[in-house]
């Protein structure tokens, strides 16, 4: 197997100017892959681009072309860079013909293959960039569950701190698009000061999304069956789509009821056994979910989990019309109406 390395490790070695001949960068999630080849495209200053960085795209190329350039020495310059896009389009045959390079590569030649969007197929792929001392990035997608931790990590990362309630804003807002969640923290890292905390005020004020009113706000108010500031909140929501769209809202009442129904069932109905049922890391976590366990019934969860799933297929357009707020109306009023009659 092929040396696999993480995408910070592999950040900092380019930031050091250690590298190795080649590097394959592949996986599903591209943000990390356009950031790292961005990093590759910058390697060199400008007044040795012109004879000692190459970048093809693999549709419009040949191996041979890329083998034959990265067998050239660099011209008055410590290094040549061959940056290979979009292999992802070209046959699995053009990936192979690489592997002979892969394996013997040339020491003074850095390689980059970006195969964005998707895994490499290349029959023996890993056992040629062992061979030859390189290393293979793998991109993975942006899970649900992982949302919050990379929150944290990349906000620990850029120095500052971030109170929970703020943690949970970012993520329904952000979801799993990493460019927007490192655009945002980024952002906030260049407004505030080293160590500072980031507040619901502060991302109301930098980033636009309500403190008062988000789904945050709704999933506690849903979760103590609080009606009317549920149906404040929706109103808020309807008024200012941009930041509030249906699909995402849907998706963190999905959430919500499915953990609850499990912490139900959990063998230890301890803050640390339902924790570890659930996956989360702290205890503020379930504050929300203990006080939905205390105000709905088993029964009431799954017709209401049904409902969540109904309305959604309604609101991409299976069996209905409707206008996706009036959508998201009805599942509030039906998921505080539930009396735990389910229909099979």
């Amino acid at each position: 197997m092929a040396d696999t390395i993480d995408f910070n490790t592999l950040k900092r070695s380019i930031e050091a100017k250690k590298f190795v001949p080649v590097y394959i960068l592949h996986g599903e999630e591209g943000y990390f892959i356009d950031v790292l080849v961005k990093m590759f495209e910058e390697l060199l200053p400008e007044e040795e681009k012109d004879f000692n960085q190459y970048i093809f795209y693999a549709p419009e190329t040949t191996p041979d072309q890329v083998i034959n350039t990265c067998r050239q020495y660099p011209m008055m310059s410590e290094r040549l860079v061959v940056i290979v896009k979009e292999v992802q389009a070209a046959n699995v045959s053009f990936i192979n013909s690489l592997k002979t390079y892969m394996a013997n590569p040339t020491a003074t030649t850095i390689l980059v293959i970006a195969n964005r969007g998707a895994q490499v197929k290349g029959k023996d792929i890993s056992t040629a960039i062992k061979t030859g001392g390189g290393v293979i990035f793998e991109s993975k997608k942006m899970t649900a569950m992982n949302v919050e931790p990379a929150i944290s990590s990349l906000v620990k990362e850029k120095g500052l701190n971030i109170e929970p309630k703020s943690l949970k804003m970012l993520a329904d807002y952000v979801g799993t698009d990493l460019s927007r969640l490192y655009n945002e923290i980024n952002k906030l890292a260049v407004i505030l000061q080293p160590g500072a905390m980031i507040t619901p005020e502060v991302i109301e004020k930098n980033i636009g999304i309500s403190k008062d009113y988000n789904n945050f706000e709704l999933v506690r108010a849903i979760a103590t069956r609080d009606f009317v500031k549920a149906v404040t909140i929706l109103k808020y929501f309807r008024s200012n789509p941009k930041n509030n769209p249906p699909m995402v809202t849907t998706t963190v009442l999905f959430n919500l009821f499915s953990n609850v129904l499990i912490a139900f069932y959990a063998a230890d109905k301890s803050d640390r056994g339902m924790m570890a049922e659930l996956g989360f890391k702290s205890p503020y976590q379930l504050k929300d979910i203990k006080d939905a366990m205390q105000r709905y019934k088993p029964w009431q969860l799954i017709e209401i989990i049904s409902e969540i799933r109904r309305m959604d297929a309604m609101s991409k357009g299976v069996g209905s019309r409707m206008d996706a707020y009036d959508l998201l109306d009805m599942l509030v009023m039906r998921i505080f109406d539930a009396r735990g009659q389910v229909k099979l």
